[in-house]
């Protein structure tokens, strides 16, 4: 693939510009109309990165759009609803047919200042899926997202006032907490999907800790196991939350912990030993993960057994 060197843009006016629409009616929000939008042709491949959030739906598309996020490529044939954080790169081209309808709320993040979203809005980790991980609404999910975006509007286009900000700020507030609401339902309803990625998890962990990686290469990161299964470490760590209340690294926590455990009972090695092979660099850290885990010591575990 193509590498694209990211162009960034840094005001909300200055992405207007570049879309050839007229100045927003706020310097630091603004919704803009998908409808009949014409992105640049493929034969110009664009790539950005915003300093602001952006939060699009897409629905009702001919032709191809390609989008690129997080490195990530993806195909949009169907309506999605997806977030982009500032710094995150994004990409895209389309062919000539391309047309759509939706619209994109771009939020500048001195529009959150001193508010408690500002403070909030890391905690939303969907702004850090790849694009592939979108969310495909129900009807009845969009027709909340859509009257949640006719209020944004309707405050947009009213003479501001000292309660407009205000308002539009509890409306996003709103908007992301469903969000949030819907993708715990994405979760649990893709459930052929969903599992394949636990199996492939507890393959991926299984043949890693029963291989050399464990001495050579040490104990496998979020993100070496995120990249394995094709997903993205916050998407993934969301999913398995939902699915089995633990995060990817008590996943990886778990299978380190049964390894111990068959060293200690099946082996005469030392602590220090067994914590080597296990990937840790001083035994006194794994000490600490093993009580944590089992409320014992590795030593009290051994001597369980005798």
């Amino acid at each position: 693939m193509e590498k694209i060197t990211p162009y960034r843009i840094k005001t909300i006016i200055e992405y207007h510009t570049i879309l050839g629409i007229s100045k927003p009616q706020h310097p630091l929000i603004s919704l803009i109309s998908l409808d009949n939008f014409k992105p640049v042709a493929s034969n110009t491949k664009i790539s950005v990165v915003f300093d602001f959030y952006m939060i699009s739906l897409k629905r009702n598309s001919t032709g191809k759009i390609n989008y690129l996020y997080g490195q990530e490529p993806y195909d949009f044939d169907e309506g999605v609803l997806f977030f982009i954080a500032p710094n995150q790169v994004f990409s895209f081209d389309a062919d000539d047919d391309f047309t759509s309808t939706g619209w994109m709320l771009l939020i500048h993040p001195d529009f959150l200042w001193n508010t408690a979203l500002a403070k909030n809005i890391v905690k939303y980790e969907y702004f850090r899926y790849s694009v592939k991980e979108a969310l495909h609404l129900s009807q009845k999910e969009e027709t909340i997202v859509e009257n949640l975006i006719q209020n944004i509007e309707q405050e947009y286009h009213t003479s501001l006032d000292k309660f407009s900000e205000t308002i539009i700020i509890t409306q996003i507030e709103t908007l992301l907490t469903y969000a949030d609401r819907f993708y715990n339902r994405q979760f649990l309803t893709r459930k052929k999907i969903n599992h394949q990625i636990l199996n492939r998890l507890e393959d991926i962990l299984i043949e890693y800790f029963n291989s050399e990686d464990l001495l050579t290469k040490g104990i496998p990161t979020v993100q070496f196991i995120a990249e394995k299964l094709a997903v993205s470490p916050n998407y993934l760590s969301g999913l398995l939350k939902v699915l089995t209340g633990k995060s990817t690294q008590e996943h990886i926590q778990d299978k380190l912990i049964d390894k111990a455990k068959e060293k200690l009972s099946t082996t005469s090695l030392s602590m220090s030993e067994i914590a080597y092979q296990l990937g840790f660099e001083y035994p006194q850290t794994f000490g600490n993960l093993f009580k944590k885990k089992t409320n014992l010591s590795p030593l009290e575990f051994r001597q369980s057994f005798n």
